[in-house]
């Protein structure tokens, strides 16, 4: 459905703890990092691109704007969560279903050192991969 989604970030080396964090728990290889940003993804599916404004001034996030990461069980969902708590982030949602979207909609919410909001969701049953 996408091509790329990029997240700007003011401290890198916390980001990348972060990102490579929550990156191994959804099990998303890293396609390529440069010196202050990386990407990860496959190189003909979507990505997620990491790294510094390119316009040189400051990152920021948006408000009501997200990123949604689709994980392979809810087992991940808390694992992603979790992830992301040890390495800076902070909860936005805990891991649950939330059956207002839908009877299976099972997911998590964090904000990443930076304030980007941050999802993993498993839209399957319990125990599903």
């Amino acid at each position: 459905m996408f091509s790329h989604i990029t997240l700007g970030t003011n401290d890198w080396q916390s980001a990348k703890a972060f990102y490579q964090a929550i990156a191994d728990v959804l099990e998303l290889p890293l396609f390529l990092e440069r010196e202050g940003g990386a990407a990860w993804g496959e190189a003909i599916g979507p990505k997620l691109f990491v790294g510094p404004a390119f316009d040189g001034e400051r990152a920021t996030f948006g408000n009501g704007t997200h990123v949604a990461f689709l994980a392979k069980s809810r087992a991940a969902v808390d694992a992603f969560h979790a992830a992301a708590l040890a390495h800076g982030g902070s909860d936005e949602g805990p891991p649950g279903l939330r059956p207002h979207y839908h009877p299976n909609y099972y997911g998590a919410y964090v904000r990443d050192p930076d304030g980007n909001k941050l999802q993993a969701v498993c839209h399957s049953g319990e125990g599903a991969a």
